[in-house]
């Protein structure tokens, strides 16, 4: 099968449902702990499972949270934020907020049905590339990191994105259904909403789109696989636009403390997420280049104009 090489970084992670306040914890803080003059909220419901294990692992490191209105709001934000401001046209993320450290993310899977006739990842990729309107896709909802990873899979085997036959779903349970039906010969979403599915039996994964193997899953990476993507649905804390520069630094030096910490990388082996911190002028250097390479693969989706055509 011909392909094209292609390289798409984006790491990050989807909120592990509703988990109550962002800025405050039932847990003591550690002993001898810094005060600081922040509150840590989710950008959106789909953040606050994450938003609170990381106020939570702040407490514990030492970090004394101030309450919302004397504080300054850090923002846990990700790669969906991100996608939509290129889609509604709007300021972009970087232009809206103050970078301040990419926190953790979570790994998304290829998969087909049990008795799907596609053997591994080349099956898929074959059709993919030869009928794409014959090759019904699956996810979550369109613009979103499901339907992105299809667009980057598309560009990377040399198949025309725009032809793709994709149906975003509100969630995992409805593309799974869509599987079961025969609606979709192929679905992508989080590894960890479809753990139940392949300890069942019910679904195979051809791939997923880290860079390295998952731990305790037999499943080849799409870098393995003759596609360089190295992909999930990451997430990062942000503050204010404008933010002072000591009040950034001060901010930053916190949360990349508390993103190296024991106990936030426990609350990632909890959660399934994969822990990729990296703050500061790297993290606002690898943000501008997320934000281009998003934005090329909205347009190769048809998702948003291309300059020059109609």
């Amino acid at each position: 099968m011909r392909r094209r090489q292609f390289f798409a970084l984006g790491l990050g992670t989807a909120a592990l449902g509703l988990a109550g306040a962002a800025c405050g914890t039932e847990r003591r803080p550690a002993a001898g702990a810094v005060r600081v003059p922040f509150a840590i909220a989710p950008g959106a419901e789909r953040w606050a499972g994450v938003t609170q294990a990381l106020t939570r692992a702040a407490w514990q490191s030492g970090f004394m949270l101030s309450g919302r209105r004397q504080a300054t709001t850090i923002t846990v934000t990700g790669l969906p934020a991100l996608a939509a401001a290129e889609i509604d046209a709007g300021p972009r993320l970087h232009e809206t907020a103050t970078p301040l450290v990419r926190l953790a993310g979570e790994v998304e899977a290829v998969v087909v049905p049990a008795g799907s006739p596609f053997h591994d990842f080349e099956d898929f990729g074959a059709q993919l590339l030869a009928r794409p309107e014959e090759t019904p896709l699956a996810g979550g909802p369109q613009g979103e990191p499901d339907h992105l990873l299809f667009g980057l899979i598309a560009r990377g085997i040399g198949a025309d994105a725009r032809r793709i036959a994709y149906t975003g779903h509100a969630g995992p349970a409805e593309a799974a259904d869509a599987l079961r039906a025969g609606r979709a010969v192929a679905a992508a979403g989080s590894l960890r909403a479809w753990r139940t599915g392949l300890r069942k039996g019910r679904v195979r994964a051809l791939a997923v789109s880290s860079a390295r193997r998952v731990d305790g899953l037999d499943v080849p990476t799409l870098l393995e696989s003759g596609v360089r993507i190295d992909f999930a649905d990451w997430c990062a804390a942000v503050g204010p636009p404008g933010m002072p520069d000591e009040l950034r630094a001060t901010a930053i030096d916190m949360c990349e403390r508390v993103a190296g910490s024991a106990p936030w990388h426990q609350a990632c082996r909890a959660g399934g997420w994969q822990p990729i911190p990296l703050g500061g002028g790297d993290f606002e250097q690898w943000l501008a280049s997320e934000t281009a390479r998003t934005r090329a693969v909205l347009r190769d989706l048809g998702l948003i104009d291309t300059p020059g055509t109609t």
